[in-house]
């Protein structure tokens, strides 16, 4: 952040001192993201509003409208997201109460997994049912093949310096194909785009907590479900994976959600959409690094990367993908 920046925030915080009894002097950073928003914590004098948080988000990189509106949405289908108490869109403030500071992330062991889960399932399962098209943006052939094009632009070429072949051009080209295909012949829900253990936090109440919903859109039904249990952040023995999954296509049925009605079928579903957002990761992280300097991400690809290889090579039509993302082994540091 900026000194000009951070001088207007801290001149906003001072206008609202008195309404929310704000110490001033507490105002430290509690997050930053992949993108230009930035987080701060501030205390209040007042127990009944305890810490708060303090979003920055600049106008010209990251406008505040869709947060504003997917919160709006969230809140109204039972979710526990950050309630706006304040709003400044000129200048790109937000001031929010806190949900704390335990992740999914660290809370998460063979212990706690199952219970954790499970209310993020819930949480899913109502926003999912809460459902309508034309309010958020289309997830559409566009937008999913924009994602998937990263991979070889950012990850392949940039990070790796790979450039591929003739043959393995058109078979990139027709794999991506057939990934879309599957994703977009998937019923359509909301999807939060980035429900995964680093946002969602643990509540003692309306657990979990959610944020960093901005880019919510509507789409494949498993979109969230592959962000949730192929995470890539932490992960999980199959067998356990395939359990939470079938809970949840349990769940969803049993909501009347338009689930398929066999479960092999929506676990492949589930699959060849987490290969999707896999290969935009992999591209996303490696873009972080190179145009953005954030080089945090880059321990996190050995796991996306083997998540990519182990599903391309369980179906056929994608051994050819198989092989590509297998030969990037060797290219690695």
């Amino acid at each position: 952040m900026t000194d000009s920046r951070l001088n207007t925030l801290r001149n906003w915080l001072k206008a609202l001192e008195a309404s929310w009894q704000l110490d001033l002097d507490s105002l430290v950073p509690a997050s930053a993201d992949a993108s230009f928003r930035r987080y701060f914590r501030i205390a209040s004098k007042n127990p009944n509003f305890g810490t708060l948080i303090v979003m920055d988000a600049p106008p010209q990189h990251e406008p505040l409208d869709a947060f504003i509106k997917v919160d709006l949405l969230l809140s109204g289908a039972g979710l526990n997201v950050p309630k706006i108490l304040e709003q400044n869109l000129a200048e790109g403030f937000l001031l929010l109460n806190d949900l704390g500071t335990k992740t999914y992330l660290a809370e998460l062991n063979v212990e706690t997994a199952d219970h954790l889960y499970q209310d993020a399932t819930n949480a899913l399962v109502l926003m999912q049912l809460a459902s309508k098209p034309d309010v958020l943006p289309d997830y559409d052939a566009a937008l999913l093949q924009r994602e998937l094009d990263l991979f070889p632009e950012w990850y392949l070429k940039k990070h790796l310096k790979i450039e591929l072949n003739a043959q393995q051009t058109e078979q990139l080209k027709k794999s991506f194909e057939l990934i879309i295909e599957n994703n977009l012949a998937q019923a359509k829900v909301y999807v939060h785009r980035d429900y995964h253990s680093r946002n969602l936090m643990v509540t003692e109440k309306n657990n979990p907590g959610v944020i960093d919903f901005q880019d919510a859109v509507y789409g494949p039904i498993t979109y969230d479900a592959s962000s949730l249990w192929r995470d890539a952040y932490i992960a999980w023995p199959e067998e356990r994976v395939i359990d939470w999954v079938i809970k949840f296509w349990e769940a969803g049925r049993k909501a009347s959600l338009p689930m398929p009605n066999d479960f092999g079928q929506f676990y492949r579903d589930f699959e060849w959409m987490g290969l999707q957002r896999h290969l935009k990761v992999l591209g996303i992280f490696a873009r972080l690094f190179h145009r953005d300097g954030k080089d945090g991400y880059l321990k996190d690809i050995p796991l996306v990367l083997e998540y990519a290889i182990a599903t391309a090579n369980r179906y056929i039509e994608l051994k050819p993908l198989a092989r590509i993302l297998e030969s990037t082994r060797i290219h690695k540091d």
